[in-house]
């Protein structure tokens, strides 16, 4: 099971603040995102990044059958639900949350939001679906009441299937979510400067910062 291990960056976490939770990938880390996020708009916000343990957040494919993945994918997103608890009794409100992740990331950060559909500040998934062997509606529950949510992925992508990413925008947009969704041929398993700019512009509402 995850230990909790959140590792925060930006920002002092108030009242006011914006807040950023940021998913690393498989083999990555909290410091590999955080390290990630100097590329986004969000020199402003208060930014969380929890390490999974054994630096992957459940060990097979996203598209195993649920129960293989087990007890990892649940602990991981219970972890989640007690992170976001925690920033909502700071008095944070839910549109001044945002979601982002890389991969193994995405997938957990979009499975998760669509567990628990809100009136977020927007989420931003670098290369991820929902996750499972196929999907399972009756998981999703909730209104995103307008949260932008940008999906960016390469076609074709060595671990993710475009097709599951186009069943994933299908699901978020049936729950109100405005989702803009990048398909980039043959870009591989990465993050390009397009998909940043996205980014930044949809959900950060900024101009891309100079790296």
């Amino acid at each position: 099971m995850h230990q909790k291990n959140i590792v925060t960056a930006g920002k002092e976490l108030t009242a006011t603040s914006r807040v950023l939770i940021l998913l690393h990938g498989r083999g990555g880390s909290s410091d590999d995102i955080l390290s990630f996020s100097s590329h986004l708009n969000v020199k402003e916000y208060s930014l969380l990044a929890p390490q999974a343990t054994n630096n992957a957040w459940y060990p097979y494919s996203f598209l195993a059958p649920t129960a293989q993945n087990e007890p990892w994918l649940s602990s991981a997103l219970n972890l989640l639900k007690e992170l976001l608890d925690e920033v909502l009794a700071k008095g944070i409100p839910t549109e001044h949350i945002y979601f982002s992740g890389f991969s193994q990331g995405a997938c957990l950060a979009l499975e998760f939001v669509a567990r628990n559909a809100n009136k977020y500040g927007g989420v931003a998934a670098f290369t991820g679906g929902l996750i499972g062997d196929k999907i399972y509606n009756e998981n999703y529950k909730g209104d995103f009441q307008g949260t932008p949510i940008f999906i960016g992925t390469s076609n074709p992508d060595p671990h993710v299937p475009v097709e599951r990413v186009y069943a994933s925008t299908n699901i978020l947009k049936s729950m109100n979510a405005s989702v803009t969704e990048k398909v980039y041929a043959n870009m591989g398993h990465t993050i390009n400067e397009d998909e940043i700019r996205n980014a930044n512009s949809l959900i950060f509402n900024a101009q891309p910062v100079k790296s």
